[in-house]
């Protein structure tokens, strides 16, 4: 089965298609630019150059109609036609309380998807905008959603609700929902595959850090606490979000730089973290090599940016009385050895120990990080999302038709 995962933001969209019988990639690429004249469509096939198409592209349903004809090019596509794909999977950022688990596309679940618009509303229309569009171009295919949100509605009501009044929840389901759920779930089923262990047996902190950066406390396979909330916003300092903060912060900000309520949700989620703190970049590359030419500046932000992904760490560590592994994984926890190591410098009372050596390594692999004889395990752990959803979609499109033919 062909599996088409397709990542649909307000005016970009990622894709990638699946040989699921071998889990393989055979094509992927991005289009970007979406609602201009000069559109631009990115491809690429393993060992081939990548193709770029430069062109208007209106919509979401043109972007879709030219992936298509991207994938069914007599020179650079992968298929024969459309009818090739047998399903299509989405990313979607926000689930609610409705979704605990990824499911088949029909009229109920779109309906609840747009219920759920206010709550992120700058990713879910776009997600709908994709849902829409495969529609128009694929009618017949079954599509799916994977959920960001899903795999943290297994965390208990003492870590998932705010000590405000609960009129506020019963309400308008004011709650922490944490992010990145795709990949967490992916990273700790990959750990307990890499420490061969059961990951019911097991007691995991998983540290998703990228320009949006999050950890969680995954217990036996689920998820127990997270460090995003009810939005991105809340938890660890990333490349633009503040992450945690006083929140009398806000009236006080209005009043005193007679700022509007935008204006200052902006501030927090687009000018704030390491961009903020360096006055340099929301890039940690960008702040490492500044800080190592002795710019204080970037020494603080860098500083500042370790010390919270080690608090985290700390307070799972108690939430879940001790753990078994630490895991890196996203762009700058795959990629920056220097972070991992400023990291888990402070963590020597868990018994972490980190081997310099290893945790120089750049590896697209699994790997640990710490010496032998350390008592927790530190492991790099490459994500891979659209991997999860693929296998999500495929899933679910073997029992429908397994129901089906059993019906019959």
């Amino acid at each position: 089965m062909n599996v088409l995962v397709i990542n649909a933001g307000s005016s970009s969209l990622k894709y990638q298609l699946y040989d699921m019988t071998t889990e393989n990639v055979l094509a992927k690429g991005r289009v970007e630019r979406i609602g201009m004249e000069s559109s631009i469509l990115s491809h690429e096939v393993d060992h081939q150059p990548e193709v770029r198409e430069v062109s208007e592209i209106l919509d979401h349903t043109t972007a879709i109609k030219k992936v298509l004809d991207m994938l069914t090019h007599r020179d650079f596509g992968v298929l024969r036609s459309m009818h090739d794909i047998q399903a299509v999977g989405h990313r979607v950022v926000h689930g609610g309380e409705s979704f605990s688990e990824s499911v088949l596309i029909d009229q109920n679940v779109k309906l609840e998807i747009r219920k759920l618009f206010d709550l992120a509303p700058l990713h879910n229309p776009a997600h709908m905008m994709g849902i829409t569009a495969v529609e128009a171009n694929l009618q017949h295919v079954p599509q799916a959603v994977v959920f960001d949100t899903a795999f943290h509605q297994t965390m208990p009501p003492q870590s998932y609700l705010y000590a405000i009044p609960t009129v506020l929840y019963r309400k308008h389901q004011i709650r922490r929902y944490g992010f990145h759920g795709t990949s967490h779930d992916y990273v700790s089923k990959r750990a307990a595959e890499f420490l061969e262990r059961p990951l019911k047996d097991l007691k995991l902190i998983t540290c998703h850090i990228g320009n949006g950066a999050s950890c969680a406390a995954i217990l036996h396979g689920k998820s127990f606490d997270t460090s995003m909330g009810m939005t991105p916003l809340e938890g660890l300092m990333m490349g633009t979000r503040s992450g945690d903060l006083d929140p009398a912060i806000v009236p006080y900000t209005l009043n005193k730089e007679d700022l509007t309520l935008n204006e200052v949700n902006s501030m927090l989620n687009k000018h704030s973290g390491l961009l903020a703190i360096s006055g340099i970049s929301s890039d940690m590359r960008e702040v490492v090599e500044a800080m190592q030419e002795g710019n204080e500046h970037a020494k603080l932000a860098f500083e500042m940016y370790a010390y919270r992904i080690r608090k985290y760490i700390g307070a799972y560590v108690a939430a879940m009385d001790g753990t078994d592994a630490i895991i890196f994984t996203a762009g700058v926890g795959e990629n920056s050895d220097v972070l991992r190591k400023e990291v888990c410098k402070s963590l020597t009372y868990l018994g972490v120990h980190i081997d310099e050596a290893r945790n120089a390594v750049r590896s697209s692999d699994t790997r640990r990080i710490t010496t032998d004889e350390s008592k927790v395990s530190v492991l790099v752990v490459p994500t891979n999302e659209e991997l999860l959803i693929a296998r999500d979609t495929y899933r679910l499109v073997l029992e429908r038709q397994t129901k089906e033919t059993t019906s019959e």
